[in-house]
């Protein structure tokens, strides 16, 4: 199967600068923020070798300017997005498909994920190395996947950790764990 050819355009948002790519078909890939439109167009590139920069379609131009509002805060569903996850494990695009329908502002843990998909506990591994190799993150909301008890748990986009913490609290989304209910003895 020949591969289709690719475009892709970096632009800023109120985060930094994004990277999209996409085909004849859909979004293939989506670069969350970085520092500047060069380290931005350095990993897109990588993980698309060969696309050429581009003037965005009008369908490619809406997602752009959504993207643009998710950052200034505004509530944005992506689960309508066309992608073109071809050469995606079968499993993970059940993933996928899954963490599509977490809206706004919830989230889920890994473990829930594997559960409604009817694996078992040992599947939220799974789930974790999708969310690792996850091509469109935001479109596909991995921020939106915690790790057991409430915690951040890991995220491979640029700002780690701390740029999953941030696009929670854009959705309203406290992760700061609640004050003790009990004082200690030690005053």
């Amino acid at each position: 199967m020949a591969e289709r050819a690719q475009t892709y355009h970096v632009f800023e948002t109120a985060g930094g600068y994004c990277g999209i790519a996409w085909n004849d078909i859909g979004i293939t890939r989506f670069q969350l923020p970085t520092k500047s439109a060069e380290a931005t167009e350095r990993n897109i590139l990588r993980r698309v070798p060969g696309a050429d920069p581009g003037v965005p379609t009008p369908a490619v131009t809406e997602i752009i300017a959504a993207v643009r509002r998710y950052f200034n805060g505004e509530n944005i569903d992506f689960s309508g997005v066309a992608l073109d996850l071809a050469g995606q494990e079968e499993f993970f695009l059940q993933i996928y498909n899954a963490l599509r329908r977490v809206g706004w502002g919830h989230t889920t843990t890994y473990g829930t994920l594997a559960k409604e998909l009817g694996a078992g506990p040992k599947a939220a591994r799974d789930v974790g190395q999708a969310m690792a190799k996850n091509p469109v993150p935001l479109i596909i909301p991995c921020h939106r996947v915690l790790a057991a008890g409430g915690k951040v748990g890991g995220f491979s986009a640029p700002g780690g950790a701390t740029a999953k913490v941030h696009m929670l609290e854009l959705e309203g989304v406290n992760l700061v764990p609640p004050e003790p209910a009990q004082q200690s003895l030690l005053l």
